[in-house]
Formats: C-alpha cells, structure tokens, sequence
C-alpha cells in the first residue's frame, strides 16, 4: 500500500476511501483490480480497507467500530454523530450490540440497510470525539439509550458508566432534563433514579433491581464489615437491620478470577470468608446470575427467610459503606 494511502487509514482504523486512493496515485481501474482480487474489501460505495487490516480487526474484536466509522465517513455530515447503543458500545459500556447502526443529527433524518439516523437537538456540548469517532457524550449517550430501551439494560449500562466514572449522576440528570419533552423521557429519569455506581457487575444491578421490585428494604451497597479493627469483608449489598449480606455471585469470579488468583484459591477465600461473618452471626444470601432470572422467587424466598431471623442482640462487628465500587481488572 502507497505511504499516502496508508497514512490515511491509519488515521481511520484501517478505512480509506476511493478519494484517498486516488490521491495516493490509484486509479479506478486498480482500485476494481485490489479487491476483485481479494486485497482490499469494499465495505460501503467509496468505503474500503486492506483485507489484512479487517481480519486482524475481527480478531481482536474490532469489527464493530469499523461498521460504525464506515457509516459515519459515508454519510458525510458534520453535524451528525454516533449515538444511543451505538455510541453506548463504543463507550465499552455493557450493552447488547445493536442490531443497526444509530446516529444523531440536529437538522436531518435518514435510514439505511444497516443503520439510521434521527432528527434530534444535539448541543456542541453533548458531543464527543474519541479518535476518528464523533459520538455523544456518555451521559447524552446514557440517557437516549434509556429513553428507548428496557429499564433494566438502561440502568445496567448506567451504573457501569458510573463505576468506571465517565459520567457522574449530576451529568445524568442534566442529560435527562434536557430530554425531558422527547419520546421516552420518563423511562429516562426511572433509570437516572435508579442508578448506582456502587454496583460492581451487571448481576449486582439486575439483583439490586429485583431486591426492589420484590417490595423489601433497600440495602446498602459495598459495606465494610470489620471486627476487632480488621477488615472481614466488603459484602455487595447489606441489610442493616437484619444484619444479612448479600453476595452476588457471578460465574467469572470463579472461571476467570482477578488479581491473578487460581479459581481453587478463589473458593477456598470465599468459603474462608462467608466462615467468618456467619461466625459474627451475620445472616449470608448468595445470589448467582440464574437467581435473577426465572429462579427469582426461589432466591427471593432465601432472602426473606433471612431477612426474618432475630437479629444478633449484641454486634461484634462495624460497618462503613464505601462511597463508590471497586472496579474489576485482571
């Protein structure tokens, strides 16, 4: 590939036009020629990148943002930048990956095969560039997201912005006001309301979520428990009266564990741990990912039962909820 055309799509992820090319020196002919023989792939009209380039995106999962930068430098306008779950994904935020392609613009509406684009006021404010990206801001992103989609994914999503602090809740209540007269508004503010940055995974929001809809106390999330002036443990969700810790247990923690402990290490610290808080008479639910869905009631049940045991008359324990969650890296 010429210099000039490799520049180009540098700048792009690997994407160069049929007026790069043409720059670097590569006529129509030629540029039929590069991928009539596999060399280059056309992914949109005047839209291509190296055949090597695209397999080593998919590979390291990338493929996703190539689509989206291939929409964006298709359509051409300035004004118009990725949004809604689009721009969720490329936030790194857990969502599902939308089945098209979403833009916003502040003066145009328009639908493809693979992606639409909806009329929406759009501030200089609202608006991110995150590499070759022009997307809206997380918690523009956060907010439209919520107006369209189920409560539950909205504030999953949002509580995970929370937690790796892109956005702080203020952001999400001024994004949610701004919408206050467009479509979906009010699932918007259910989710702001509902959202917490204490939450560590999408299973502690889904359960945290279920805990309120059943209609029982809203616990406190991410407690230090400590006896004798020593940490025993930062349980997921605690209920003072009750003196019950929820535990929220995903599968990873044991399949993929952090700060490179084995998943045998992982068990034996779980045991040693749940050990010692039932040793200070505090009740312990554990709820895994299966639990929030259709073996919700069996895990409510749990919960209930322990939430009703007399509470230990005399505690040999403090607690102190931290002010935000830990993130999870390897």
């Amino acid at each position: 590939m010429h210099p000039l055309l490799r520049a180009a799509a540098e700048r792009r992820l690997g994407l160069f036009t049929a007026a790069d090319a043409r720059r670097a020196g590569y006529g129509h002919p030629e540029i039929r020629s590069m991928c009539a023989t596999g060399r280059w792939v056309r992914l949109r009209r005047g839209i291509y990148v190296a055949a090597d380039d695209l397999a080593r995106a998919e590979q390291q999962g990338r493929r996703f943002q190539l689509d989206c930068l291939a929409v964006l430098v298709a359509l051409d306008r300035p004004g118009a930048a990725l949004g809604h779950g689009t721009a969720a994904r490329l936030w790194g935020l857990p969502v599902p990956r939308p089945p098209t392609i979403s833009l916003v613009d502040p003066a145009h509406t328009r639908t493809g095969r693979d992606h639409r684009m909806t009329q929406t006021p759009l501030a200089d404010d609202e608006v991110a560039v995150r590499g070759p990206f022009r997307l809206t801001t997380p918690a523009r992103t956060l907010v439209d997201h919520a107006r369209s989609e189920p409560l539950e994914e909205a504030v999953v999503a949002m509580d995970a912005a929370l937690l790796a602090e892109r956005v702080v809740p203020e952001q999400l209540r001024t994004a949610a006001s701004r919408a206050a007269r467009w479509p979906g508004a009010r699932r918007a503010e259910r989710a702001v309301v509902l959202a917490d940055g204490r939450a560590e995974s999408p299973l502690e929001t889904r359960g945290r979520l279920r805990i309120a809809g059943a209609g029982l106390p809203v616990p406190e999330l991410q407690v230090e428990i400590r006896a004798e002036g020593r940490l025993v443990a930062v349980v997921d969700a605690w209920f003072d009266d009750a003196a019950v810790a929820v535990e929220f247990d995903r599968q990873v923690k044991y399949t993929d564990p952090w700060r490179g402990r084995s998943p045998e290490r992982v068990l034996w610290e779980e045991k040693r741990r749940e050990d010692r808080l039932r040793a200070l008479d505090i009740g312990v639910v554990r709820i895994a990912d299966a639990d929030v869905g259709p073996r919700w009631p069996d895990a409510e049940a749990d919960l209930r039962r322990a939430l009703a045991r007399p509470a230990p008359l005399r505690r040999r324990f403090s607690t102190l909820p931290r002010a935000r969650g830990q993130a999870r890296t390897g």
